[in-house]
């Protein structure tokens, strides 16, 4: 590894240390709050990803907990009428689009998977809606299996830290992956998405009161507070 990569290394752990403490009595991100309520249980960890697209956290948190106590499984999710999920689901963005695409999801894991949720990153890209930051979700959070999941706030806040130089997700989960331990890659995704939702926010960030400013080169910071 070349001497810039060390550097890299050092200064991930570095950040990775700082957050470890700062969010500490932050909000909890949504899914963990929904594995604090149901478990670890793969299905639920999946649909409320799908279902967390282009919503906030706070909106799909209430959305899932609704959805999860009429129908938690895949066979009875398949039992819910387009109309009322619809019905239930219209609060969050484009609410139509996901009771298909939710609908779609459930009947291949029933028809292809025996309504198990796979376990493997292959499986899991091979159903039709589901991505790479789904399923590098699920595989962390529901089987402990390391995966970089790359949203929107982690694909930020690496690229202002200077930890990826970045256009896309994919991007930057690969150059994550050299930097960071395979044995830290379920975490960083929670500290970087607590980090993002409550101090390094997509408009202005709150630069003024961030521990990590003096590891912080603030890429792409345009404005900030």
């Amino acid at each position: 590894m070349s001497t810039n990569g060390v550097e890299l290394e050092v200064r991930a752990q570095k950040i990775i240390a700082l957050l470890e403490q700062a969010t500490k009595g932050m909000l909890k991100p949504m899914i963990s709050l929904l594995i604090d309520i149901y478990g670890k249980d793969p299905f639920v960890i999946l649909i409320a990803c799908l279902l967390s697209l282009r919503a906030r956290d706070t909106i799909t948190f209430g959305i899932c907990k609704q959805l999860f106590a009429r129908a938690i499984t895949p066979h009875e999710l398949l039992l819910v009428s387009s109309q009322e999920l619809q019905a239930i689901l219209r609060p969050l963005g484009f609410y139509r689009k996901k009771t298909q695409v939710i609908q779609d999801v459930t009947k291949e894991i029933i028809e292809r998977f025996n309504g198990q949720v796979p376990a493997t990153e292959q499986e899991l890209l091979s159903i039709k809606g589901v991505g790479r930051k789904t399923a590098n979700l699920v595989l962390g959070e529901a089987f402990g299996i390391p995966a970089i999941c790359v949203d929107t706030h982690v694909h930020q806040v690496s690229n202002r830290l200077g930890l990826v130089c970045t256009s896309t997700p994919e991007q930057t989960e690969e150059q994550l992956k050299r930097i960071i331990p395979r044995s830290q890659w379920i975490q960083l995704n929670y500290l970087l998405v607590m980090w993002g939702q409550n101090i390094c926010v997509p408009v202005s960030p709150l630069c003024s009161t961030c521990i990590l400013l003096p590891l912080c080169p603030q890429r792409n910071v345009l404005r900030h507070r």
